[in-house]
């Protein structure tokens, strides 16, 4: 049985991890016969948005403790992970992984990235293991590879950072995967597009059928 590991950055699209792309991918995983543990890493969000009212709270919230709600308790800081303990690495998209996992949405190509989620990408493809981002995540693997073919779907203010980062664009639409087959990298647009629900379903879907083949 193959198993996954699966990096979360918050709780909610906007601050953290998108949930309907969270579950959905879980939901995958277990759906073609894998299994998953969750990790996150142990440090403060950016910052708090009312999901709401779109304004920014005056709180503070930690990472590992929001990903924890939709983790259902179980989950374990990024420092733990060792990638050989798992088959795959995955990390759904949401405002977190730009925000958190990374500086991506404030420096743009110039960003950094958190160590851990760095580590974590690094061990995979030096095991030559898949690793699947959704949405705005494959942002963090062009930054972490650099040379590497991925996709957010269409928005060309993206593709434009991540080109800068000396990564391949590809277009996509809904539930369309693109992979690079030198890394085993695996990405899928989601919610970079506009979409429902169900379509979600199908591009976690996809993205986790795809990693899983090429185990």
């Amino acid at each position: 049985m193959k198993k996954f590991a699966v990096v979360l950055a918050g709780c909610g699209v906007f601050d953290g991890a998108e949930i309907h792309e969270a579950t959905l991918t879980m939901l995958a995983i277990m759906k073609h016969g894998g299994t998953y543990e969750v990790f996150a890493p142990d440090i403060d969000q950016y910052h708090v948005i009312n999901h709401l009212t779109g304004k920014e709270m005056d709180e503070k919230r930690n990472v590992l403790v929001e990903s924890a709600r939709i983790a259902r308790g179980k989950i374990r800081d990024l420092t733990e992970f060792q990638a050989s303990g798992f088959d795959a690495l995955i990390f759904p998209g949401g405002f977190g992984a730009a925000k958190n996992l990374s500086t991506i949405a404030f420096d743009g190509p110039d960003a950094s990235v958190n160590p851990e989620v760095e580590r974590a990408v690094k061990d995979m493809l030096k095991a030559q293991k898949p690793i699947g981002a959704l949405c705005i995540a494959p942002a963090i693997i062009a930054k972490i590879i650099g040379d590497v073919v991925v996709t957010i779907g269409t928005d060309k203010g993206t593709i434009q950072v991540i080109e800068k980062m000396g990564a391949t664009h590809e277009e996509t639409g809904h539930g369309e995967v693109v992979i690079d087959e030198e890394h085993k990298v695996f990405t899928t647009p989601c919610y970079m597009l506009d979409a429902n629900i169900l379509q979600i379903a199908e591009g976690a879907d996809n993205v986790v059928k795809e990693m899983m083949e090429a185990m």
